[in-house]
């Protein structure tokens, strides 16, 4: 079963490729076939044997596997850490980025190619260096904190609302999938990437007809825009896409922790978090904003 969020999908792919080339043998969990990792262990000699006690003993064998292997701790911290820092740069673009000059024009354009061109990078690439996903998330902060000031000026106590909103699903979420009301079967998986790829295609679809002076009805840029049924109908329907996603994603962290991978993929599965917390913020952030129009 793969992911809906590409990130975590192609970790899986990197994965099983390394361990197929290595020529290791496979164990079946789930659905998909993943090979153990190998013992790891300390160097020195058994009781009883020349040199126990002595110099150069290195103490009894100690398998060090599991201080190498990623666990949920690693993916709850390193998620929590991306969002404080995403939280931090929006807070900051929000008080210095005040005027709709040219840097504040500049900064948004930036941050949204940048943003759009790492997702890319570090998802395809399968990159797992901390560095180039912290900036990811510093450049989604920048954005964030000047398009959610829009929207506060025009709203006031809209921005949150939506993260208070946007939590609760998140939360939500996982409640569900912790005592298995939501269950990541091969068939939920397949209607989900495919409402997913629909929203999205639906959205790319919208966005470049507004560039041109046309608009499919399905949604709007300007908080102030007005906007019809059929726009709140479908921000409706990409949060409850956005918000099944999670389910598949933590079904993904829960099999790589399974099979043991490298703690370097904590930072691999955050950065695919926190892209999908970011999209249902955008989702919940615009239905607000026709609600309250």
């Amino acid at each position: 079963m793969r992911s809906s969020n590409p990130v975590l999908g192609r970790m899986f792919d990197d994965s099983n490729a390394s361990r197929q080339r290595s020529g290791t043998g496979g164990s079946t969990y789930g659905t998909t076939t993943y090979a153990p990792p190998p013992p790891i262990t300390t160097a020195g000699s058994g009781y009883g044997t020349p040199g126990y006690g002595g110099p150069g003993y290195g103490g009894p064998v100690q398998d060090l596997r599991d201080t190498d292997r990623m666990t949920i701790d690693d993916v709850v911290v390193r998620t929590a850490a991306l969002v404080a820092l995403v939280i931090i740069t929006a807070a900051l673009s929000w008080n210095l980025l005040k005027t709709d000059n040219g840097w504040t024009t500049l900064a948004m354009v930036g941050a949204s190619i940048g943003g759009i061109v790492l997702v890319f990078v570090i998802s395809f690439r399968r990159i797992v260096n901390p560095w180039l996903i912290a900036l990811y998330s510093i450049l989604q902060g920048v954005l964030l904190g000047v398009v959610s000031r829009e929207f506060e000026r025009a709203y006031p106590g809209v921005v949150v609302q939506a993260v208070a909103a946007t939590m609760a699903v998140f939360l939500g979420m996982a409640i569900l999938y912790k005592f298995r009301v939501i269950r990541a079967t091969p068939r939920f998986a397949r209607w989900v990437i495919g409402a997913l790829i629909g929203v999205v295609g639906l959205s790319l679809i919208n966005w470049v007809l507004s560039l041109f002076g046309h608009n499919l009805g399905i949604e709007y840029y300007s908080p102030t825009q007005n906007h019809g049924t059929v726009a709140i109908i479908f921000s409706l329907i990409c949060i409850g896409v956005g918000a099944l996603t999670f389910i598949l994603d933590f079904d993904q962290v829960e099999r790589g922790i399974a099979i043991g991978l490298p703690k370097k993929f904590a930072w691999y599965c955050a950065f695919g978090m926190v892209v999908g917390l970011i999209y249902l913020y955008w989702q919940i952030l615009r239905l607000l904003g026709y609600l309250r129009n």
